[in-house]
């Protein structure tokens, strides 16, 4: 049997939103992607692309000449609605990291006019239990005739920046509807383009199952973060001491670092901690850790400038993970921004991934990082780090949060 080709409107057109809408084209998908970015819009309407992401220049491209990819301001009727929008903190009762769903919510109102009898409405953003059902009490607010009539989903992304098109395709799918046939409509679309196993579940299961996944490794990380400075303490090599405990065949320590960032690893944990705060003690705890990682390479970075009159600090790396430009909840960002306003030295900042117009502050080429620098702090393991001569900085303070200048 055919399968059945549709009008697919994607709300948000980010790391994951633009991927999703160009794969989904090239499978022959009519795809409108609708952003608030005007700029962005425009980019993509002219077959580039606005983010870096390895080959997705190629596949926008190819998605746009063949006239199943547009982008616009606006959404559009369609068959199927997917919302791929940011889920950010807020502050509410003096909680600095509650879920903050207002993108989700106006994107939500934005399509509930477009919205007919049988429409599939799809939620990819990551969520706290029970957002897609919010979503679906939101529509049947606005559009009281559609109640019992439209599908609503939860089908979170599970892909790694630097590697998202091959995991789009090859991962295996969480499908969560808050009806069976929203799960059957949910599973005849992704089918169109992915290759691994669908699995099918509820909607609030689905959405627990993202946020638990990356809190397993938030709590993992966490661990090695806190050995990090259990290991500085003692004078003890934290890469060589986790690389002999992972001789044994049952351990696999992650690697420690300055910290947990990105919009995943270093989010979805508290929209858990929000949920059930009295019984997700040790996830709280993880975060905690993780958080208070970027506070403490700042404290070595001002001991070791104490040294110098005014010292010149490199710091290597700004993005939340090696060899992407993505700086959603770095804490290298914020670590170099803090020094910026520390006023402890000159600071000069290099990340051969990041433009110059994303970073607040001066960028500058490794060449001239490493020919000046007094202290040289690396906070990213991008390729370009891994081959620096030890030579070259052997005279220098070298504060290595990732074991890349050993």
């Amino acid at each position: 049997m055919a399968r059945e080709l549709q009008k697919i409107i994607v709300m948000g057109l980010g790391y994951i939103g633009l991927p999703t809408a160009s794969m989904l084209a090239t499978k022959g998908h009519q795809v409108l992607g609708v952003d608030v970015n005007a700029q962005a819009v425009d980019i993509i309407n002219s077959g580039r692309i606005h983010i870096v992401e390895p080959d997705l220049d190629i596949l926008v491209k190819s998605a746009v000449n063949s006239g199943n990819l547009k982008a616009s301001l606006t959404p559009e009727e369609g068959d199927t609605f997917i919302l791929a929008v940011p889920t950010p903190f807020k502050e509410v009762d003096g909680n600095p990291k509650a879920p903050d769903l207002a993108y989700i919510e106006t994107a939500t109102r934005a399509i509930a006019p477009f919205l007919r009898e049988d429409n599939l409405i799809i939620l990819e953003s990551t969520s706290p239990v029970g957002t897609t059902e919010r979503v679906q009490e939101i529509i049947v607010a606005m559009r009281p005739e559609l109640a019992g009539k439209i599908h609503t989903a939860h089908c979170p992304e599970r892909v790694l920046p630097g590697q998202i098109l091959r995991e789009l395709v090859d991962n295996d799918r969480i499908i969560g509807g808050t009806t069976k046939a929203a799960v059957a409509k949910a599973k005849a679309l992704y089918k169109t383009f992915c290759n691994g196993a669908i699995l099918e579940t509820d909607s609030r299961t689905a959405e627990m199952s993202k946020l638990v996944e990356n809190s397993f490794r938030d709590v993992n990380i966490a661990f090695a973060n806190e050995l990090s400075v259990i290991c500085d303490h003692l004078g003890i090599n934290v890469w060589e001491a986790i690389a002999l405990a992972n001789r044994h065949p049952r351990v696999n320590i992650l690697q420690p670092g300055p910290g947990v960032g990105g919009h995943c690893i270093a989010v979805d944990p508290w929209f858990i901690v929000a949920s059930a705060p009295a019984q997700s003690r040790l996830i709280r705890t993880a975060r905690e850790v993780n958080d208070a990682k970027p506070d403490w390479v700042i404290a070595k970075v001002k001991a070791k400038a104490a040294r110098f009159h005014e010292p010149v600090i490199g710091c290597l790396g700004l993005s939340f993970k090696a060899n992407i430009d993505d700086l959603r909840e770095s804490p290298s960002m914020d670590i170099v921004h803090h020094l910026h306003q520390s006023g402890i030295g000159k600071i000069m900042a290099c990340d051969p991934n990041v433009r110059k117009e994303k970073a607040p502050f001066a960028l500058y080429d490794l060449k001239t990082v490493i020919k000046e620098a007094d202290i040289l702090l690396l906070l990213v393991d991008h390729e370009e780090f891994k081959d620096i001569d030890p030579q070259v900085i052997k005279d220098k303070v070298v504060i290595d949060t990732k074991g890349v200048l050993r």
